[in-house]
């Protein structure tokens, strides 16, 4: 990855955080490209993720925080719990150790560093999946794009293997990277 993937998450959040604070009430139930998930429950998962990220980093195992971060985390106003989240989020994985730490997620334990990585590429795609629930502009930081494909190269082939994202999109030979990339990700763009 060419930049701090702790910087590359910090930057997805708040291109994620700048369209959280564009949701006219009208759009909050609009749905997104990510099925059964409407614009609220979007902005909901990547809250549970944020506040996940402190709890994982900082030693509790998958088991231990349970169900803690299920359902409604965004509450009477989405826009502090996205916020404060993020904040958590992001300052979890500056502390240091963070990276070199041993992250016991429910499939296993992954480095720190590939977990915030994994983060960083959910926030990335689920700004894009935003953008298009808002009709916001869609285009993405053209650098995380980079960085992202970079990393999802190797990892596709077990994301794709455990379900969790869709099925590879065809995309023409000369198509531009943030297509490519969504595409791999089960997007059409």
């Amino acid at each position: 990855m060419i930049i701090d993937v702790r910087e590359a998450y910090r930057r997805a959040l708040d291109d994620f955080g700048a369209l959280v604070h564009r949701i006219p009430p009208e759009q909050w139930h609009n749905p997104t490209p990510c099925v059964d998930w409407d614009v609220r429950a979007l902005v909901n998962h990547v809250v549970s993720e944020n506040l996940w990220a402190p709890e994982l980093l900082g030693g509790r195992t998958a088991a231990e925080v349970g169900d803690t971060f299920e359902g409604d985390l965004l509450g009477d106003d989405p826009l502090k719990a996205f916020d404060t989240s993020a904040t958590a989020a992001v300052q979890a994985a500056y502390e240091e150790g963070a990276l070199t730490r041993l992250v016991r997620l429910s499939f296993g334990d992954v480095p720190g560093g590939e977990y915030v990585t994994e983060l960083f590429a959910d926030a990335l795609i689920h700004t894009w999946d935003l953008a298009r629930a808002i009709g916001a502009d869609e285009r993405l930081d053209p650098e995380l794009v980079e960085a992202c494909a970079a990393w999802f190269a190797g990892a596709e082939a077990g994301y794709r293997q455990a379900g969790v994202i869709g099925e590879q999109q065809p995309t023409p030979s000369d198509t531009d990277a943030q297509t490519r990339l969504l595409a791999s990700w089960g997007r059409r763009g």
